[in-house]
Formats: structure tokens, sequence, C-alpha cells
């Protein structure tokens, strides 16, 4: 009988080749898209979710209360924490500490590699049970000079020589030892290093409570409430300071930190995940709308398989057997298009790889993959092919032998349903893409506040520090460029902040306690060298003002915050140190572009300043000025190679996740709206089919072309202009909730809905008007003579 199934099914869509030809490039469309998505999604929920003991292993935040009740989380804690946890507090199986990851050259003979890593503790590899190839986990860092490597690094300094017991040199000073060889990081894994040392000189990096500095992970004893244990921490920082002022500890889980990651109040309330649950909602949608084609163009042909219907039923077919026939074509035809999709998925996977900048594969070597994959085409089949094969199969062989007009009007009306529905889902992708679209442009021709372009960071590294003022005379000497400073951190990112703790003339105590500031550190010649506006006061010169030593400038955000009428040459107490406002500076983006400005403060200082700024002189070339720059740095840092960044540049990466948003929804919207015009094409073809006598007469009459095409294009039409009616304000709900996520956004006008749904309906207009067209340039003659 299954056999018998096949072979029927096979012959009717090999009769009908165009309406199948339209369902399998429409279910093909909407499978890839499943499958594109799928893969992605199971990428992100397995982030960080797959070491061996995931459930006990938890990451340390601070959190702290202000007076006004309002809750904040910081990812980093005191160097203290880590061994105050392991000591007081028996529930603690280990502690793990991370510093920040610093790219360092790595040396071995003649090679030269600079690379990122971490300063960890010893802890840290049992904690996470990070694959050795090479190496013992327990000795990997025991000693303090010790360097474990990734395969990759290992293979570059390296080659084919065994790497272990190998002296590295780290920045052309300190000699490791390479103690064990790991496997290359996942790209499921928030943790980004290429080699791991141990963990030193925590008390120099952070030397009291109040100073956080590290990335903090614990592990708890199996069966550990971490609710209790919660409890335990909230008064940690108030014992071990003796003060008021500190927040407590709390622990979230490690493999809800990269989906649940946006927190109000103390309270994961989102994060990655709302991406996900996005994304995943559009494909399904994609999906739907595919099998929506199928459905109806299965009960639009419904007339034409009334009669085999009734035919079937009078000699003796079961419901059953034609519900298992019709599902049968249904499965057949989502077979076809799955092995079409799974093709066209591994073909346009390294597209997608570039917009979720993420290493994603199709693992057809896993057996499970094949079994969600004949899982999920087999469902397709089914889902697509069960109304109309109840439909179907649900015929009376007397009104079937008829002319069908009794149930016609119920099929419309379904139908039509049915294409609002597709119409409507591509209508709201068009107005997120626009809607996306503007926000990014929008954000982008912000005023930063500086002038980036001519800018360049280098970082400060090896030799650079103590031949900084050589270097920065011969780029000026030489006509290379017109400013050149030195910073603690990209200009385009926060160095830091500190909150509380303040004093100024005319402050209360009250005012000193909520004060927070952006951090800023730099020598001399920073407003020369960014392009900033002086508002008031001058720039600090520390390299030739000795006495600049307590000198800041504090930008108009901050003034307007503490109140201050003359702030030129007021003190600013912070601690037990005292500083002297030298100049205001305007407004400037460091943070998020699509956040406001917040207070920013930068000190003066000689120490810790990591980052090379040059504005180069506009009437070079910048080929040639990266030419004389290299070959300036490498005359006082001939050990390390020569890397630069174009703040332009980076500025630009700030909008990378809303670029990826937006290239998803114009990718998505333009698969909707594909795969509703196809269906739309073959609803309007087999219309124009069943009208060809009507159309024939017509024509006989008088009427012309224009106005035949008229009358099979309005009910269509009318169909997307409801669409747009209907789709509109759900669109507008969804899009103005997005933008609340942003402080500085864009208002959704008028505009937006007028042009996606002219945009639906000229598109509609143009596919349905092909097939009116060519109706109604057939021959009368011809059509009114066919039986």
């Amino acid at each position: 009988m299954f056999k018998n199934h096949i072979k029927i099914a096979w012959r009717n869509l090999w009769k009908i080749k165009s309406y199948s030809i339209i369902n399998i490039i429409g279910l093909c469309i909407g499978m890839t898209a499943v499958l594109i998505i799928g893969i992605w999604v199971q990428n992100q929920l397995q982030f960080d979710n797959f070491y061996s003991d995931k459930e006990n292993i938890y990451k340390v935040l601070n959190k702290n209360r202000n007076d006004e009740g309002k809750i904040s989380l910081q990812e980093y804690t005191s160097g203290q924490a880590s061994p105050a946890l392991i000591a007081d507090y028996p529930e603690v199986e280990r502690a793990a500490r991370i510093y920040w990851s610093i790219s360092k050259l790595l040396s071995f003979g003649d090679k030269k590699i600079k690379s990122k890593g971490n300063e960890v503790d010893p802890a840290f590899i049992q904690m996470f049970d990070f694959k050795l190839l090479k190496g013992n986990n327990n000795k990997a860092l025991g000693e303090t000079r010790n360097i474990i490597l990734t395969e990759s690094l290992a293979k570059s300094i390296f080659g084919e020589k065994d790497p272990l017991d190998q002296t590295i040199i780290l920045d052309n000073k300190e000699p490791y030892k390479v103690s064990a060889i790991m496997q290359d990081l996942p790209g499921n894994t928030n943790f980004d290093f290429t080699y791991l040392i141990p963990l030193v000189n925590a008390e120099g990096y952070s030397p009291n409570w109040n100073t956080i500095a590290f990335t903090t992970y614990i592990q708890l004893k199996k069966g550990t409430n971490v609710d209790a244990f919660n409890n335990k921490l909230i008064d940690i920082i108030k014992k071990k300071t003796n003060s008021e002022l500190g927040g407590s500890l709390f622990l979230y889980p490690i493999s809800k930190m990269h989906l649940y990651s946006k927190f109000e109040q103390g309270i994961p309330v989102g994060g990655k995940i709302d991406q996900v649950k996005l994304v995943t909602g559009i494909g399904l949608l994609i999906l739907l709308i595919a099998c929506i084609n199928f459905i109806n163009l299965s009960t639009a042909r419904s007339q034409k398989r009334a009669k085999e219907v009734a035919i079937r039923k009078v000699v003796g077919a079961q419901r059953f057997n034609l519900i298992a026939q019709f599902l049968t074509e249904s499965l057949l035809l989502a077979i076809i298009s799955g092995t079409l999709a799974i093709t066209l998925a591994i073909l346009t996977l390294p597209l997608f790889n570039t917009i979720f900048d993420k290493p994603l594969v199709l693992a057809l070597s896993d057996p499970t993959i094949w079994l969600a994959l004949i899982g999920f085409i087999f469902l397709t089949g089914i889902l697509a092919g069960l109304y109309p094969a109840f439909v179907l199969s649900g015929f009376k062989p007397i009104k079937s032998l008829k002319i069908f007009r009794s149930s016609k009007k119920i099929a419309l009306n379904f139908r039509e349903l049915l294409v609002i529905f597709q119409f409507g889902v591509a209508i709201i992708l068009i107005i997120a893409t626009i809607v996306v679209r503007r926000q990014i442009e929008y954000a982008g021709q912000r005023d930063v506040g500086y002038t980036t372009s001519q800018l360049i960071e280098i970082g400060m590294e090896g030799d650079m520090g103590k031949n900084y003022e050589a270097i920065k005379s011969e780029l000026l000497n030489n006509g290379i460029a017109t400013a050149v400073t030195r910073s603690g951190s990209s200009i385009t990112s926060n160095a830091g902040s500190a909150w509380g703790g303040f004093s100024w003339e005319g402050s209360t105590p009250e005012q000193g306690k909520k004060m927070g500031f952006n951090l800023g550190r730099t020598e001399s010649d920073l407003i020369k060298t960014l392009g900033l506006k002086l508002i008031a006061g001058r720039d600090i010169d520390y390299a030739r003002l000795a006495a600049d030593s307590s000198a800041v400038l504090l930008n108009e955000a901050a003034i307007k915050e503490m109140n201050l009428k003359n702030p030129v040459g007021t003190y600013l107490k912070w601690g037990s140190t005292t500083y002297t406002i030298v100049g205001v500076i305007n407004d400037y983006i460091s943070g998020s572009p699509y956040n406001p400005v917040t207070p920013m403060l930068i000190y003066a200082t000689k120490k810790s300043l990591y980052n090379l700024i040059i504005r180069t002189n506009p009437g070079s070339s910048v080929q040639d000025q990266l030419k004389q720059i290299e070959q300036i740095i490498k005359k006082f840092n001939p050990a390390y190679p020569f890397e630069y960044q174009f703040v332009d540049q980076k500025f630009a990466g700030k909008f990378k996740d809303q670029q990826q948003t937006a290239r998803l929804a114009f990718i998505f919207s333009g698969l909707a709206i594909f795969i509703s015009c196809l269906g739309l094409f073959g609803l309007a073809s087999y219309i124009a089919e069943l009208r060809t006598k009507e159309i024939g007469i017509r024509k006989v009459l008088g009427a012309s072309v224009s106005g035949i095409t008229t009358m099979l294009s309005k009910d269509f039409i009318k169909l997307v202009i409801i669409s747009i009616v209907l789709a509109s304000p759900i669109a507008w709900w969804a899009m103005n909730k997005w933008l609340q996520d942003f402080s500085y956004r864009i208002e959704i006008q008028w505009w937006i809905f007028a042009l996606a749904g002219a945009a639906a309906v000229l598109v509609a207009f143009v596919t349905v008007s092909s097939q009116a067209i060519r109706a109604a340039n057939h021959n009368p003659v011809k059509t009114l003579r066919d039986e």
C-alpha cells in the first residue's frame, strides 16, 4: 500500500509540475532558513554550557545598592574575594581569578608572535576542565614561570617540534617554561585566550576590597544551596572593610551568563536570549509562510481533486487511506525540499558566518544531526500536509461529482486569511528592517565630540614607554603627525569608573557619596590630539608642568551634575587625594553611542599609559604615513611587530550587534516577501486558470487587457492592504519595545509604515498582474473552445 501511495504521489506531483516547483522552492527556502538559524541557536544555547560540573560553577558579581534603592551589578571583583571565599566558606570547592586578556610578545629563537592570554589562578584549569593534549592538569600552572599554550599557538611557534619544557620569552624579558598544550577553545565560549600563565601579582593589581580588577569564578561543592550561600555573602565586603560603602558579592551560574546577562535591580531580565528568541521566531514564521503556500495551493486545487476523491470513495477507499495518500504527497515534497535545503544550507553557511561572526558548522558526521534533520523534514511535511489532507479526504462523493460550489466560499475565506497572515509577517519584517537601519544611521550621525578621522591608536608595549618622548618628537618633526598623546586606554572605551568618596567646592556629603565618574588618564596634549572643544581653562600638560601631577579635566556632564559655576581652579577631592580642575571639555562619546554621555574625569599621570594616539597630517597619503610611523616605532621598539588601529574603524565597531540584526532582518524580510509572492503567483495562476472561460467571454464583449488585469488583481491587492492595516500596529509595538533598550533613539515615523506598505503592494501587484496579463492575452477563440 505504501509503495502504491508513493507511485501515485510522484505521478500527481509530476502532473502539476508548476505547482510542485513553487511548493518545493518555498519549502526549500523556509527549511534552509530554519536549518541555518537552528545551527546558530544550538551554538548559543551551548555557550559555556559544556563543562563537566557546569551546575556548580558560578561567576562572582559585585552587587551595589545606592541610597535611592537602585541595584547595579559589576562583573569584576577585588583580588581579595577569591582567597576569602576559599578560606571562610566550606561550601566552596575551588576559586579562580582571571586578570584581563593581555596581548604579549612570545619569543622562541627567531620566532616572535603577539598573542592574547590571561593570568589565572591554578584552580582555573581544574574548574573548567579544558582538555590538555599534553601535560598534567594538576601541575600545569604549579610553578610561577609555567605557561600553557593552545594547540594552534604551539604549532605557530614550534611547528612540529615538541613544545613541552621549551622556554618562551614573554615581552623580551620574562622566561616561561611550556608546561602543557591545551586544545583550542571552542567557538561557543566567552573565554578568549591562546595562552595561560599563573597569577602572581594579585596584591599589586587589587590591593584592597574597594579596588576591583578581576573576573572571579567559584565552584561550589555538590548539593550546595546557592540561594542560601548568596545570603551569606550579603555583608562580606562590609565585614572585610568595616565600611558601609561596600556592596555585596553575588553568585550567578556561568551556564546562564551568555544568554541572561541583562539585569534590572539585580534580577536577570534577558540578554542574548532575546535575540535567540527573536531569530528563532522569525525562522519559524518563514517556514510557516512556506507551509501556508502548500496549504493554499492544495486547497485551491480542491475543485479539480474533488472528483478524484469521489471516485476513490465510490470504489471503496476509506478516509484514512485518502489522508495517507495526501500526506504521502506532502512528505515527498518535504523530502525533496529538505534534501535541497541541506545542500543550500551548506553552501550559504559561510555567508551567514560573516553575519553571525562565528564559525558555525553543520556537523553531518554526527548521527544525532541526521536524526534531527530527518525528524525536521518529516515534521514539516506532516504540518504542511495535515490540513489539506483532512479537507480533501472529507469531500462527499455526491457533491464532489457536481460543480462543487457549496464549500468554495469557506475555502476561499480561509485562503484569504492565510494570504493576509503571510503578507502581514513580511510587512512586519520590512518595517523592522527600516527601523533598525534608521536607528543605526541615527546613532552613527550623532556628534562623537571629537574628530575620529586621521586618528591612529597604537598599543604602548616593549620599549615604547621609555622612548615615548623620542617617538613623539620624530613624528612631529617629520611632519607625519600634527599632535601626539598617550592615554590609559582606547579613547573609544571607558578606562574604568569610580563612585563615591568625592567632594568639591560647595558639595554636600550626600552629593559626594552619589557622585560617579568615568575615568581617563593622560599626560599632555589630549585636547589637541583628539580635537576636543575646550569649554574653559586649559589642557593637562604634565610633561612640561610638574604641578600638573594633580591636574584634572572634567566634561560638561560632570560640571552640570556637580552644579559648578566657575570650576577652573577649584579643587576636587577623591578619597585622600586633592586635585585641581584645570579645564572643562565638551562631552564626547567613549562608551555606547546609544547612551547619553555621563560625567567624566581625566587625571594626569605618567604611569599606566598603554595607548599611543597619533593625529596624522591630512596633507599626506595614509599608506605613506603608516610606513613612516612603522619605521619610527620599529626604530625605538624593534622587538615588537607594528600594529595599529584607526579610531574611526574602532568606533564603527560599536554598531556591530545592531548591524547584525539589520542584516538578518533584511535577509529574512526578503525571504518572507519572496515566499509570499511565490504563493501569490501560484494562487493567481490557478485562479486565472479557473476563470479562463470568463476572461474569454469578457474579451469577446470588449473588455481590455488592463481591465481584465485590474479585475483579477484587485482581490489580491485588497488582501495585502488588509495585511498592512493589521501588521502596522504590531510592528509599531514590537519595534518601539526594541528601541527602549537605547537611550539615544529615533522616533518611529508614519512614512516607515507607508513605505513598507507601498513596497508590499507594488511587489504583490507585479506578481499577480504578470499572471493576469498572461491570462488576458490568451486568444478567446481557443479558451472558449476548450473543454
